[in-house]
C-alpha cells in the first residue's frame, strides 16, 4: 500500500473513532490492543453517525440543486466541481464541467504532488485556494472526501449532498464522456 493510501485511510479511520470512542481499541488482558464488544447503544450511535457525520467544529458550505445548476451553467476558475464516484458511475453520466476524482479506488488521490496527479488523471489537481465542491451518487462519499480534503489542507470545502440522485430527480443535464 502506498504511503498516501495509508495517510489517506488513517485520516478517515480517526475521524470515525472520533465519533464513535466506543469503538476504538483499549488494551488486552492478553497484552497489546483489542476492540470492545459493541453495546447496542454504540451500534444506534454509529448508525446515526453514517450520514455526514463531521466533526462539530468544522462548518461546511452545502449547496442545493438550483444553485449546483449555476455552476454548471457558467463553470469559474475559482470552483471546481469534483465527482467522487467510481469512474463507471461517471461514464453513465455526470453533472457537466465537473471532474471524477474516485474517493474509494484513490483515497490517495489529493496527497499526490501536482505533477503525478496531472499523470495519473490527466487534468490538474485543484489549488488549494479553489473552492472544491464534491459530490457522489447520494451525498455519503462526498462527505468523506470534503473531510479528507481538509486534512489534505484545502480551506474552501463544499458539497452537494443531494448529489447525484437529487441532480436526476430535479432534471439535470446529463454529460458523458
Amino acid at each position: 500500500m502506498a504511503i498516501p493510501t495509508v495517510i489517506a485511510r488513517r485520516a478517515l479511520s480517526t475521524a470515525l473513532r472520533r465519533q464513535t470512542p466506543s469503538l476504538c481499541q483499549v488494551p488486552s488482558i492478553h497484552g497489546g490492543l483489542s476492540r470492545p464488544r459493541v453495546a447496542p447503544q454504540a451500534i444506534v450511535r454509529v448508525a446515526a453517525l453514517r450520514w455526514h457525520s463531521v466533526p462539530a467544529d468544522v462548518v461546511t458550505k452545502v449547496y442545493d440543486f438550483s444553485e449546483i445548476k449555476g455552476f454548471a451553467d457558467t463553470p469559474s476558475k475559482d470552483r471546481v466541481l469534483i465527482d467522487v464516484r467510481e469512474p463507471s458511475e461517471f461514464a453513465a453520466g455526470y453533472i457537466p464541467n465537473s471532474i471524477n476524482i474516485p474517493l474509494k479506488s484513490q483515497a490517495d488521490a489529493l496527497f499526490l504532488p501536482a505533477d503525478e496527479f496531472e499523470d495519473k488523471f490527466g487534468f490538474s489537481k485543484p489549488s488549494a485556494d479553489q473552492e472544491v465542491v464534491f459530490y457522489c451518487k447520494s451525498g455519503v462519499r462526498s462527505s468523506a472526501a470534503a473531510q479528507l480534503a481538509r486534512t489534505v489542507g484545502y480551506k474552501n470545502v463544499s458539497e452537494y449532498r443531494g448529489s447525484w440522485l437529487d441532480w436526476e430527480k430535479n432534471g439535470g443535464k446529463a454529460s458523458k464522456p
